[in-house]
């Protein structure tokens, strides 16, 4: 499978612009024969243009979402759209299932090449250092798994990956390819290289994270968007400019490594 993570430049507040930015970069992956495309997280708004979220929050069957599926179809991709701010409410009104009555979320969707919603993850870990985010969201409280061309896709986000008990959540059900929007900004590179290749190591499996490359007031996000094999190995990865980070990958190699180095199997509770 092609695997393609759009490391996005982006715009604070302006989502119809930053989701332009997102199918062009989509456009482009399907033409380098992406099957599965991710965005980073809250692309759409920016994740520090904080008093934007508000405004800009809508359900999952919102227009924004509507779009990022119609997207999905339109290039015949898989697509996890990074994260968008979620009304709650709205969601709840659907039928949708919440994690809380109202409020809102830092949700991810994954689409299949149809455009259906197959799989919603909320963030789980909300960010409190020098951020808005735990007065703003509300976290998730479940994780999501999708089966796509032979693997068992995971879904977290950014502050997530300091958590590795929620990677070994993820392994136990099947995960052979976790896929991590984030915006993660200067200075913590070494934070950023060092936490997603140790997901990767500790659970013998693929992780994908996909970095913005915007800038705010306050805060730079540091791109690198990298591609790491079951082994720690990078496959692909960037510097801190827009760019797209493609990949191929081997759900039989998820198999060949953990029989090669069968570190799961010697767990002990």
């Amino acid at each position: 499978m092609r695997l393609a993570l759009a490391q996005l430049d982006g715009a604070a507040g302006e989502v119809d612009e930053n989701v332009d930015r997102a199918a062009t970069a989509v456009a482009d992956a399907a033409t380098r024969g992406a099957d599965l495309v991710v965005l980073p997280e809250l692309f759409t708004v920016g994740y520090f243009a904080f008093d934007t979220y508000a405004r800009a929050a809508e359900g999952l069957d919102g227009p924004t979402f509507s779009r990022l599926a119609d997207v999905a179809a339109d290039h015949g991709v898989g697509l996890l759209a990074g994260s968008h701010v979620e009304d709650l409410a709205e969601s709840a009104a659907a039928g949708v299932d919440v994690p809380a009555a109202e409020g809102l979320a830092n949700t991810c969707v994954f689409y299949d090449r149809d455009g259906k919603r197959r799989a919603v993850y909320r963030k789980q870990h909300l960010f409190g250092y020098e951020s808005a985010e735990t007065r703003l969201l509300t976290p998730g409280e479940t994780l999501s798994t999708v089966p796509f061309e032979g693997f068992t896709v995971g879904m977290s986000t950014c502050y997530d990956l300091r958590f590795p008990e929620l990677y070994r959540r993820l392994a136990d059900r099947g995960a052979t390819l976790v896929c991590v929007p984030s915006a993660w900004p200067y200075p913590r590179v070494e934070h950023w290289r060092t936490l997603a290749r140790a997901r990767a190591i500790e659970n013998l499996t693929y992780v994908a994270a996909a970095n913005g490359a915007a800038t705010f007031e306050d805060a730079t996000l540091l791109g690198r968007s990298t591609v790491y094999d079951p082994w720690g190995t990078t496959l692909a990865s960037a510097g801190d400019e827009a760019t797209l980070v493609v990949a191929d990958v081997d759900p039989d190699r998820i198999d060949e490594v953990r029989e090669e180095f069968p570190a799961l199997r010697d767990r002990r509770d």
